[in-house]
């Protein structure tokens, strides 16, 4: 008997092979697409762009991107993953047909990323009814996060230019709904910008603010019902007044930069009136301590404004800065929520951190890199990007439970999206059988089962 040579058994691989379906799992984001009407939204806003006895559909075609990016793709020639499974995706555009559309919603400047960005508000507030108790605003309260992101670019494209971090490329600000503990989060706005812009521009966290406004339900789009929350890029004067306008009165939660005045101020607070600050659970959080400041700093700023300052013994290894104070980390904030202990609102604040998750997760899904060359082209491959993460998003919140609702990109496309299938035509249907041996079939096959019980647009 022949002994094996090496560790993996050898296989024989022939190329011929028929009724087999490689992605088959990604079936998981066209249900969503069917259940939510999002390719019916998307198609009616973008008819305008159809060409007389055109073959495909304008936002067809956008869907099928953005399907491409979930599922991996970082370039419009990635869509050929689509087109090689018809059976499961239906008729995609050729390559040239999809750079002719980029190019024309690109000529059409603002008023193509305006009906697109329409038809994801529309799809956005029929997802969360349907979502329920498991929808970002069960709660009653939404919270948007907005954060800055930095896009390499490795080519010359317009715009790129040199960011603070010392690369080249751009330095998008995002916006992403908090799903809390038990999910993720789906971005609200992406506002491009050269890498050389502030990160305290007043008028871009305005700007990027008011997409994300506009994304939410009517009900959210002003009061304190919807939280602003963002480090301390968003704390000038400006924003803050903006958030607090009049007719506005959005809650906020803004990080504030560690000023002379703050520094003399925090040397000044009596141990007595440190408060404990806390983890998730209620229980303490070892070594860091809250407390308000008051009196002359809020002079110029909006009334209600409370101002909240932590501090914490820096982590093994940590270099302090010249604002920390007594061997202790110092950090501030600022809110004009009232009524609550501030132990909590530092707590709320801090969880501000899980927009770095929604970061990682965009980088991951289309935001690695910035394809095309032009700002407008770029522009609307933000829009494909948001279309993506939303679907990476709505998937979970309507047919996962437990600790797989939390899965990050890589994660649901490793297990679930990857699985093989077998195609199975019988009478006049057509059955897609998923490989039995795979360790995630069953919640693939749970999945589905969710998303059938949902009811059909329209």
């Amino acid at each position: 008997m022949k002994k094996p040579t090496g560790s993996y058994p050898h296989v024989r691989v022939q190329g011929n092979g028929r009724a087999v379906v490689s992605q088959a799992g990604s079936i998981l984001l066209v249900e969503p697409v069917h259940k939510t009407g999002l390719d019916q939204a998307i198609s009616a806003v973008l008819a305008p762009w159809r060409k007389p006895r055109a073959v495909h559909d304008p936002g067809k075609i956008l869907v099928d991107l953005a399907l491409a990016v979930a599922l991996g793709g970082d370039c419009l020639a990635d869509i050929a993953l689509l087109r090689s499974e018809p059976t499961v995706f239906g008729p995609v555009a050729s390559d040239p047909t999809v750079s002719r559309l980029i190019d024309t919603l690109a000529a059409s400047g603002e008023k193509a990323l305006t009906a697109i960005r329409t038809a994801r508000s529309e799809v956005r507030e029929r997802v969360w009814a349907l979502a329920d108790d498991q929808a970002p605003d069960a709660g009653g309260q939404v919270i948007v996060d907005l954060d800055g992101v930095l896009v390499i670019a490795h080519s010359d494209k317009q715009d790129a230019a040199a960011t603070w971090k010392k690369t080249y490329g751009h330095h998008p600000l995002m916006g992403f709904v908090d799903h809390g503990p038990g999910g993720t989060g789906e971005p609200v706005a992406a506002l491009l910008r050269p890498g050389n812009a502030g990160s305290n521009t007043a008028s871009d966290h305005i700007t990027a603010t008011r997409l994300a406004l506009a994304q939410l339900p009517g009900t959210y789009r002003r009061g304190r019902r919807t939280l602003i929350r963002c480090d301390s890029g968003g704390g000038t004067h400006e924003f803050v007044a903006w958030l607090a306008q009049r007719g506005r009165w959005l809650s906020y939660s803004v990080g504030m930069t560690i000023s002379e005045a703050i520094h003399q101020h925090v040397l000044k607070i009596p141990a007595s009136a440190w408060t404990p600050a806390v983890e998730s659970g209620g229980e303490v959080r070892d070594g860091a301590w809250v407390a308000e400041l008051t009196g002359g700093l809020l002079d110029g700023w909006p009334k209600g404004m409370r101002l909240i300052v932590r501090k914490e013994r820096p982590h093994p290894g940590a270099q302090l800065r010249i604002t920390d104070a007594d061997g202790m980390r110092i950090t501030c904030f600022a809110t004009n929520t009232a009524n609550r202990p501030i132990a909590e609102l530092e707590l709320r604040h801090r969880l501000r951190a899980r927009a770095e998750d929604r970061i990682r997760a965009a980088r991951a899904t289309g935001l690695r890199n910035l394809p095309l060359h032009d700002t407008a082209q770029n522009r609307v491959w933000l829009e494909i990007v948001q279309i993506a993460l939303d679907l990476l998003a709505w998937m979970p919140m309507l047919a996962l439970t437990g600790q797989s609702r939390l899965w990050e990109p890589r994660r649901l496309r490793f297990r679930l999206f990857s699985a093989a299938g077998q195609l199975v035509t019988t009478g006049r249907r057509r059955i897609l059988r998923l490989a039995r041996h795979w360790p995630w079939t069953r919640e693939i096959a749970d999945a589905l089962e969710r998303l059938a019980l949902l009811p059909n647009p329209g």
